[in-house]
């Protein structure tokens, strides 16, 4: 940025990297000095993103052909001179308006003579769809005629401005050419207040239209609207009466789908209900900066355009209010019905845990019967091992060798107890050692 702040020293200070964007803001769509009479055209296209570019390009070589330096790469703005016309583009977030000030036509304003519409956008490719068109008339007070002789008498709306010194009047009506005629009387304006003004006025028609984009919006979702409002009134009183985890689960998918439905409209619809709040209120910043002031027997602009406009903003605020209001109820039903599904389940768990604990205990027991019969049979067949061990020894004459006469029945009988309680000993160490180890591998899964 040129003049970036430096300190006393001479040492250049390190601006912010938007310190250049934010500054020019401010300057960004200046008002230029108007000469009366004057006659200018402007129009609106609608652009996207995708579009943006290819219009700078294409007004830059339409500039480079008629001899004139194209506009910065960057630039929100440009303001040339090609022949007797002035050019103003100027590029908005979601639209552009070329804004073209000619020489005053001959005779009175809107005559058949002065009415012909230049055709001025013929080299310019036009960058997206049409929306606005204004034929605009910068006329001396010597030279106005009626505006009622002008305009359709009952749309039509006037108002003295700026103190008494210019007027206003319009019907907001398309003409045979599909330009909207808006007539700006000078009763002693300076050329930079007569530039002012008619930007002002310009912008007014402007945003008034782009204000009204979200009418057909509303209108479109409106039905859809009303059928999700009854569909979640009809689950609801189906909520009270529904039991069973797969009925509930039914509602629980049903108002899914509602609430996805809703999000998508709505989300769809946001950017341009936010949009149409913000130009409504540049409308009304507009109109309070010329002040108007009532001429007998007509509408101001303001009265006029509050009149005709106020149904329509409001129809959007109830569709966005009403779109809000049925998220936080589908919001709120979801989650009780998300609540009883989750009781349901957590009923269902605990039947199933009961159920797994009576089949653990009856586990149990059957293992400690299988236990103490696997330790009697296991005893039984080491007994009659010791058995035949202790005949062997008697039989073979070992005993008597040394010293002891062995009865093979009674040493049986005497090992018994002591077998079965090693035989029981063992059977339970072994049983730990399973359980040990089923339990390392399940911390370890």
């Amino acid at each position: 940025m040129k003049d970036d702040p430096v300190t006393p020293g001479g040492t250049p200070l390190s601006p912010h990297p938007l310190r250049a964007a934010v500054l020019g803001e401010l300057h960004a769509r200046p008002f230029t000095p108007l000469e009366t009479p004057r006659r200018i055209l402007h129009y609106a296209f609608m652009i996207d993103p995708a579009a943006a570019q290819a219009e700078r390009a294409a007004l830059a070589a339409f500039c480079a052909a008629s001899g004139v330096e194209p506009p910065a790469p960057t630039a929100k703005h440009h303001r040339c001179r090609i022949g007797s016309a002035t050019l103003r583009w100027e590029n908005h977030a979601e639209f552009s308006t070329y804004t073209w000030e000619l020489p005053a036509p001959g005779g009175q304003p809107f005559t058949p003579k002065a009415s012909a519409i230049p055709n001025v956008m013929a080299s310019v490719p036009q960058p997206g769809p049409l929306l606005v068109a204004i034929d605009l008339h910068l006329v001396n007070e010597s030279a106005a005629v009626a505006p009622e002789l002008l305009f359709d008498r009952a749309s039509l709306a006037r108002a003295r401005v700026l103190d008494g010194i210019a007027q206003i009047a319009t019907d907001f009506q398309p003409d045979q050419a599909g330009f909207v005629r808006l007539l700006v009387v000078d009763r002693g304006l300076k050329p930079d207040r007569a530039g002012a003004l008619v930007q002002r006025v310009l912008e007014i028609e402007t945003y008034r239209t782009l204000a009204l984009l979200g009418l057909p919006e509303a209108q479109r979702l409106a039905p859809a609207v009303q059928r999700i409002e009854k569909q979640l009134a009809q689950l609801t009183h189906e909520m009270r009466g529904t039991q069973g985890l797969a009925a509930n689960h039914k509602l629980l998918d049903e108002l899914t789908a509602l609430a996805a439905e809703l999000e998508a409209d709505s989300a769809g619809a946001a950017f341009r209900f936010g949009a149409n709040r913000a130009y409504h209120e540049i409308v009304r910043l507009r109109l309070a900066t010329v002040g108007e002031q009532a001429v007998s027997g007509f509408p101001t602009w303001s009265q006029f355009l509050e009149r005709r406009m106020a149904p329509a903003m409001r129809t959007c605020t109830s569709i966005e209010a009403r779109q809000g209001t049925l998220s936080e109820k589908l919001a709120r039903t979801a989650q009780l019905l998300r609540t009883r599904v989750e009781v349901e389940l957590e009923q269902q768990n605990r039947d199933l845990l009961q159920s797994m604990n009576e089949r653990t205990r009856l586990q149990l027991r059957l293992q400690w019967t299988v236990e103490g019969l696997s330790v009697a049979a296991i005893s039984y067949y080491v007994i009659g091992l010791l058995l035949y061990l202790f005949k062997g020894i008697h039989d073979s004459g070992l005993d008597a060798r040394v010293g002891a006469k062995l009865d093979p029945e009674l040493g049986v009988a005497i090992a018994v107890p002591f077998v079965v309680v090693l035989v029981a000993l063992v059977v339970r160490s072994v049983r730990g050692r399973h359980i040990e180890r089923t339990d390392q591998t399940e911390k370890s899964s």
